[in-house]
């Protein structure tokens, strides 16, 4: 044997030898799961090995250490694979162009298909298609998660787009929140060092069963190839670069010629556990069209889509090839016409120097569009989203066509779970743009502002839990929300947001979020299984908490944001802090835990009692929200019963001492208010503070011009966000206390739960309903007459409504039940206004004698 043939013998066996050491790797990781080394490097922890089999022996990212767990049979022998593209090494070089990888893979089907069933997900986000043709109607997938501890993915059933013979897989990356741009929001954060991130990569697993019952899978390995398509930028902030010269015909098709492209890269996990989405996915749920279409300068075109929402678009266009197109977005506009982009202003990036090296001086909202050879073409942007009314664009030849332009709202698919009219149309419009708000927040994570942040605030929850739940089918993506807690929090610190993202100064009245979204998902839902996964968790949180405040009293951390006027946070916190007492004593009931029940019971009273002392025992000196001061310690039950009538008249001196008798609270005090006064004074007494009007309030949002709820009373042009579910809490006392519906913490669930609607003079008619876990809630009034009122109510089988209807002494009533009459005599207490339904539609007038 010559020289040169041995070497070529020692570099085939060598190359023989790599690639069986790379497949008992890949198979390791299959059967063995990866080792999560908690010695990360949150600057590029998960970051993607950049490598081919060749470079295998010298690559430091295929150490044993780093391979992380798959522990799902789903994926069978699915490997993670990427690009052979490494992240750039400095924070300038981010911002250049880097065009979003695409793979493709084709198989044949060997026979008869019974079901085809693709698993499929990513670290970023992923865009999947069969032989040219879209999977599924998913978007921003998966869900943002600490891809570190856990990655959720999704099932689709893709028989129906299985063909004879040859078939193509189509999949393309977008950055997500795993590879976001190292903008340093308010100057200081950059998500780069506070997330979990690293290059998109993602895993699949197609499984086809054949009708005579054999099967087959088609698993991502380095068999996939890959090339790079026309989205040259994606960032979820920024927008996207959009170059359509660049795009490449037929890729996504069977029998298209990839042999230029290159062997797909395995790479690593980006090292949490994969779990099957339990979650309504995020997607794109209906179509707005503009109102207008102006030209308020010389080659400008704006486009008035009619209200604020979160999403994307659809547009017609057509120039040039090389012409480029550019958008930005916005919620306002100038006096002028021209677009006023500074509400939606990315993490208040407003002037040079910022947002760190390369970053925008002024990071807006943006996309671009460069046209090729396709001309008119339709676009719609991938791998980012949108807060806007308003879209400018510049780089037409002529004024689009209304026609030629389609807003596309997204969010999580929630289903509807309430529903509220009345015959006040600024009520009406209030619940409307509250649920605007509402969705327009919830891309996955419940968020504050889907524009300047897009993060998982904990006192947003806190103030808002109940009406979300009152209105959409909140158990998925509310257990969902829980983990993204469990994952963020630290062992001995609050932190702000869930998924994490570096905020953490506003303490337990946002962490405790964890804990109070679960209290609600069990009465609201009776999730009991819930609680009892978590309870081990929920005491050692409890812990952490009690180390962190020894004495009880909250003494750090962000109070009654946005009030009027200053808060304490040991008023607040402390109140949050009482608050998880209480759930922890229920929760011990439920899991029979007579001794933690004792011990989270004696919390609560010492926590009561130091809240009382310091604040409703001795005077309260100084600058403070009187409005907030007292419905807190009338909401958490702090006031002795036989000093309740002072705490009353306190609150309703405070109100009616605040600007325009309305209330001037923040994100928890406007929730206490409008239960406190409902409760302890009049329903009547919110009513006309929240169908007015005047500043502040809802109604002014409204008469001028919100779609959206703002994040401030005072209207904001130029710093807050225009769409900020936190005074959303309003919908939440609309069903409770116009519709009556209420839950019943003894009965979890709506086994049984109150009815108790209000009639404010004024109203003509209320109409309220509610899917609980038993079936539809009703619950309508109307006045008839003078004098006369008509309550129309649904109790659903198996539950029981407890009634409770105001101000009946000395009147006449009558009842039907599925339209028969029934004896007075055969509904017990029927006379007093308080009594119990079962099952069945009831019609109840109440008149004068």
């Amino acid at each position: 044997m010559t020289k040169n043939n041995l070497k070529l013998k020692i570099k085939d066996l060598r190359y023989n030898l790599i690639l069986m050491i790379t497949i008992l790797v890949g198979c390791h990781i299959a059967l063995f799961g990866l080792y999560n080394s908690s010695d990360q490097n949150n600057d590029h922890s998960g970051e993607l090995a950049a490598t081919d089999y060749k470079d295998i022996e010298n690559s430091p990212q295929l150490k044993e250490n780093e391979f992380l767990t798959l522990n799902t049979k789903d994926f069978d022998n699915a490997l993670w694979i990427t690009d052979n593209r490494s992240l750039p090494k400095k924070d300038s070089l981010f911002y250049l162009d880097h065009p979003a990888p695409i793979f493709r893979k084709e198989f044949k089907a060997q026979g008869k298909i019974k079901k085809a069933t693709l698993y499929i997900t990513s670290a970023g986000y992923y865009k999947g298609s069969i032989n040219g043709e879209p999977i599924g109607k998913n978007v921003l997938d998966p869900a943002w998660t600490d891809y570190s501890k856990r990655t959720y993915y999704t099932e689709y059933d893709i028989t129906s787009q299985i063909k004879k013979g040859k078939n193509s897989l189509g999949v393309s990356l977008g950055n997500g929140f795993y590879n976001p741009l190292p903008l340093r929001k308010w100057g200081r954060r950059n998500l780069r060092k506070d997330l979990n991130v690293g290059k998109p990569t993602f895993i699949a697993n197609l499984v086809l069963q054949y009708q005579n019952g054999d099967s087959q899978s088609i698993i991502t390995d380095s068999s996939w190839k890959y090339s790079y398509g026309p989205i040259i930028r994606n960032s979820v902030y920024l927008g996207t670069v959009y170059d359509a010269r660049q795009e490449i015909k037929g890729w996504q098709l069977p029998g298209f010629k990839d042999n230029s492209w290159n062997s797909a890269i395995i790479g690593n996990s980006p090292g949490g556990d994969l779990q099957k989405a339990f979650f309504p996915p995020v997607q794109v749920t209906n179509t707005i069209t503009p109102i207008a279409v102006t030209s308020p300068e010389n080659g400008v075109h704006l486009v008035d889509m009619g209200v604020n929402f979160t999403g994307t678009y659809k547009i017609k266009l057509s120039g040039k090839i090389g012409d480029t197109i550019k958008f930005r977005f916005g919620e306002r506009i100038y006096e002028n016409g021209t677009l006023n982009p500074m509400t939606t202003v990315i993490g208040q990036i407003k002037r040079k120097g910022v947002g760190g090296p390369g970053a925008p001086e002024i990071a807006w909202q943006t996309d671009t569009y460069v046209i090729g050879k396709d001309s008119p073409t339709w676009f719609e942007p991938e791998f980012t989203y949108h807060v806007y009314r308003y879209m400018e664009i510049k780089g037409l030849h002529k004024a689009p066509e209304i026609s030629d332009i389609q807003g596309l709202p997204i969010h999580t698919n929630v289903e509807n779970a309430g529903d509220f009219t009345s015959s006040s149309e600024l009520l009406n419009k209030i619940q409307e743009i509250t649920e605007r708000t509402f969705l327009a927040n919830l891309v996955s994570v419940q968020s504050d502002c889907a524009a300047r942040e897009k993060f998982g605030y904990g006192g947003d929850l806190n103030a808002t839990s109940e009406s979300y739940i009152n209105n959409y089918d909140m158990k998925g993506i509310y257990r969902k929300t829980v983990y993204d807690w469990l994952d963020a929090m630290k062992d001995s610190s609050f932190v702000d947001t869930a998924p994490f993202a570096g905020v953490q100064y506003c303490g337990i009245s946002w962490e405790s979020a964890y804990l109070t979204t679960q209290y609600y998902l069990y009465l609201y839902y009776n999730d009991t299984d819930f609680v009892k996964e978590l309870y081990k968790t929920n005491i050692k949180w409890m812990e952490k908490v009690a180390k962190i405040h020894p004495e009880g009293m909250v003494n750090k951390g962000l109070s009654d944001h946005e009030s009027l006027e200053p808060v304490p946070v040991q008023l607040t916190g402390t109140a949050h802090y009482l608050q998880c007492a209480e759930i922890m004593e229920t929760f011990a009931e439920v899991m029979d835990d007579k001794e933690n029940k004792s011990k989270y019971g004696q919390l609560a009273d010492h926590l009561r009692t130091l809240i009382k002392n310091e604040f409703w025992d001795k005077p309260v000196n100084g600058k403070i929200n009187r409005q907030t001061l007292f419905s807190t310690l009338l909401y958490h039950n702090i006031v002795p019963k036989n000093e309740l009538e002072a705490a009353k008249d306190s609150l309703q001196k405070a109100l009616y001492s605040g600007p325009n008798g309305h209330l001037n609270t923040g994100i928890f005090g406007t929730k206490y208010a409008l239960e406190a006064i409902s409760k302890h004074i009049s329903p009547e007494v919110v009513y006309k503070v929240v169908n007015s009007k005047e500043y502040p309030g809802w109604g002014f949002m409204v008469d001028n011009g919100a779609t959206t709820i703002w994040e401030t009373w005072k209207e904001s042009d130029g710093v807050f966000s225009n769409s900020h579910p936190m005074f959303g809490s309003v919908s939440e006392w609309f069903y409770r206390w116009l519709g009556g519906i209420q839950p019943d913490p003894e009965n979890p669930g709506f086994k049984k739960f109150v009815l108790s609607p209000s009639t404010p003079a004024g109203l003509e008619f209320v109409n309220t309903k509610y899917e609980s876990p038993y079936g539809t809630i009703v619950s309508n009034w109307k006045k008839e007459s003078l004098g006369i009122y008509r309550y129309d109510m649904t109790i659903p089988k198996n539950s029981i409504g407890m009634v409770n209807l105001r101000e009946v002494a000395s009147k006449k009533i009558s009842i039907t039940k599925n339209g028969v009459p029934l004896k007075n005599n055969s509904i017990k207490n029927l006379e007093t206004g308080k009594f119990e339904l079962n099952e069945g539609d009831y019609s109840i007038v109440v008149s004068p004698k």
